[in-house]
């Protein structure tokens, strides 16, 4: 190979590594705008506790490297890409973070541990987003077909897209309202609400990447039941994080959980649609 077609090899590459991060700051934005204009957000960012501001950031790294192996900003893949792009991912959504809270003038500027507090939860939410990007964003609407997942792939996938949503409405007060308003019975209301509407996205709609079983039931049994206990687990974990367990007995701590698991159950339905 002369030395003309290894250069013109190298910008090719160089320039398509330059596209997928354009789309990666896309995707971020498309991702992570509804948290960055909500004013619980803006205020957790220091009242929250650093432990738990942590352990968020700490947890969402193994979510993020999975996204990069089954989506990822790039094409491509292998161990060392997956933890590049996940690292990239990450670097993508704390400039976005600080940008836009800059822009908003929100960013508390006068405390530089209150400020790290903000962006680093905001930050997540956006390198999600950065690195589903490439299916989203993606001029070709093939791009990202070949990114095939296992079975247990397809549960994580499913977590993903429940954690993302459980993140977006946890740390507003609607989400508590309507739990404290809402009685037993409305609560197992929205539990089979959740349940049938997580089957009838995954399976019966015809959507783009939904999935195939071979009878209702095994459908159900492998995807919809796991699936749902993976929203509930998501649903109280973005809770812990962002205080709204706090203080709350079994029962009121049942309510939060269900009715966040309700648009949970809706990202991890919609979960194929999106990665």
């Amino acid at each position: 190979m002369g030395m003309n077609s290894l250069q013109d090899i190298v910008r090719a590459e160089d320039g398509a590594y330059l596209r997928d991060l354009g789309r990666a700051f896309g995707g971020a934005l498309l991702f992570s705008l509804p948290l960055l204009m909500t004013m619980e957000m803006w205020a957790l960012g220091f009242a929250a506790e650093p432990v738990r501001r942590l352990v968020f950031l700490l947890a969402a790294l193994p979510v993020l490297f999975g996204l990069a192996h089954y989506a990822g900003f790039s094409a491509r893949r292998g161990l060392l890409n997956n933890a590049l792009d996940t690292l990239t991912a990450l670097a993508v959504g704390f400039i976005t973070a600080t940008a836009l809270l800059l822009i908003f003038n929100v960013l508390d500027a006068s405390s530089p541990a209150s400020a790290v507090g903000q962006v680093s939860l905001q930050a997540v939410p956006a390198a999600l987003g950065a690195l589903a990007a490439r299916r989203q964003l993606s001029g070709d609407p093939n791009e990202g077909d070949e990114d095939q997942a296992s079975y247990p792939g397809e549960l994580f996938l499913m977590l993903a897209g429940a954690l993302y949503f459980a993140l977006n409405l946890a740390p507003t007060e609607e989400m508590r309202l309507i739990a404290y308003l809402t009685t037993p019975l409305g609560a197992l209301g929205v539990l089979a609400v959740s349940v049938v509407l997580l089957h009838l996205i995954v399976f019966e709609t015809g959507f783009a990447g939904q999935e195939e079983a071979e009878t209702p039931l095994r459908a159900f049994l492998d995807f919809t039941l796991p699936g749902y206990a993976l929203c509930l687990l998501s649903s109280l974990a973005m809770l812990w994080v962002f205080g709204g367990a706090d203080g709350h007995g079994v029962q009121s701590l049942a309510a939060n959980t269900v009715i966040l698991a309700f648009p949970a159950s809706i990202g991890a339905a919609a979960a194929r649609l999106l990665v």
